[in-house]
């Protein structure tokens, strides 16, 4: 009997600012094996069938409709490689025309290493919670297999597709410090996203308190950075001319 596909818990049916560069389409899996105090996506940490299901032919009969102008699809969450039947989503999408990005927290390489092995992703995201250490498993909320993501960093790096890490920085968790601790372990990325902290839906609501950095705080990090990657930018910075 053929696996059934992913279970698809939200659907965007266009977006600008997901994937630089193109235009796509945004699909949302449940499920996470992290519990970051500062992810704002609780509601698809579970698969409990709370949420609506959202049959996959809605989506491609979206690519259909949009053949010609929408580039692709961007595969979110939740952590989508933890659903073993996400290369047949990927394939339907492919099938309709679409290329794919996927978002990922990075504790997946073997499904990393299948994906970019079989051609088919375009495109990764990976989220990198903290430095390396002990600090990672404070800001995933739960400890993890840091050689695993490691190894995510190296498959990625070397997978020869369009990628780039990203961390969204919370001042209680990260200081400058950490932040070069964390560039200092992807040495040479062809790009480096810093997220500025939005409070107001953490899954800790004592983050919700918590003031973000201002961005110039944010503006002076992405320069400190630099040295260690070929791009550090601020995700939606847009200097005063």
């Amino acid at each position: 009997m053929p696996r059934s596909l992913p279970p698809i818990r939200g659907f965007i049916e266009n977006t600008l600012i997901d994937w630089e560069g193109k235009i796509a389409c945004e699909v949302f899996l449940p499920s996470c094996n992290l519990r970051c105090p500062f992810c704002h996506a609780g509601h698809l940490l579970s698969n409990d069938g709370s949420l609506e299901s959202i049959p996959p032919d809605v989506v491609t009969s979206c690519l259909d409709r949009h053949q010609g102008w929408l580039d692709g699809v961007v595969i979110s969450g939740g952590e989508p490689t933890l659903h073993p039947n996400l290369d047949k989503l990927i394939e339907l999408f492919r099938a309709h025309g679409a290329m794919i990005k996927l978002d990922t927290n990075g504790t997946r390489p073997d499904v990393l290493e299948d994906l970019i092995g079989r051609r088919l992703l375009e495109a990764i995201s990976m989220d990198i919670k903290a430095p390396f250490d002990d600090r990672y498993f404070r800001a995933a909320g739960c400890e993890c297999d840091i050689a695993a993501i490691r190894r995510s960093v190296d498959i990625i790096m070397q997978s020869g597709i369009e990628y780039e890490f990203r961390t969204t920085v919370v001042p209680v968790f990260h200081s400058l410090d950490d932040l070069l601790d964390i560039a200092a372990e992807i040495r040479g990325a062809e790009k480096y996203i810093l997220q500025q902290f939005q409070p107001g839906r953490a899954l800790d609501p004592a983050l919700n308190e918590v003031q973000a950095y201002p961005m110039d705080t944010m503006r002076a990090f992405a320069e400190a950075l630099r040295p260690y990657v070929k791009l550090c930018i601020v995700r939606g910075d847009m200097p005063e001319r």
